[in-house]
């Protein structure tokens, strides 16, 4: 098996969109804060073999969600965002305890990053001979 490798690292934006900027300018950086506890210090390491969100402020909570699990994705891109430059992944898991992950307020081209997950989700599935098998 290939050594592991990060794909991504980051931390979502804290203006994720145009609305979340208007109402910082308009507060005079007071939701800028609001928008900045809120966004919980989560951050996403994707590596070729798995998908780990750390989150938390004070107490730490660390997801892990390995590639050849991941079943379907789904890049959401509002407008709002786009002209931010940020945008959401929704990835399906075979998971129990995450079936659905959410990776909201992305920096940089999402698009981009859900080609280089897809192919290392496939990648992973094959190395493990797992195979998946739609019923509908």
């Amino acid at each position: 098996m290939a050594a592991e490798q990060t794909i991504y690292e980051g931390e979502p934006a804290v203006l994720a969109g145009i609305g979340s900027l208007l109402l910082t300018i308009f507060t005079l950086g007071i939701a800028y804060l609001v928008f900045f506890f809120r966004r919980g210090g989560v951050k996403y390491r994707i590596t070729t073999q798995r998908i780990v969100i750390d989150s938390g402020i004070f107490s730490k909570k660390m997801d892990q969600i390995d590639l050849y699990r991941v079943n379907d994705f789904q890049v959401e891109r509002p407008f709002s965002q786009r002209i931010m430059g940020t945008g959401n992944i929704r990835i399906q898991t075979f998971d129990k305890l995450n079936p659905e992950v959410a990776m909201v307020g992305v920096k940089g081209d999402v698009v981009a990053l859900y080609e280089k997950i897809r192919a290392a989700a496939e990648a992973a599935k094959q190395a493990r001979g797992v195979r998946v098998v739609d019923y509908e």
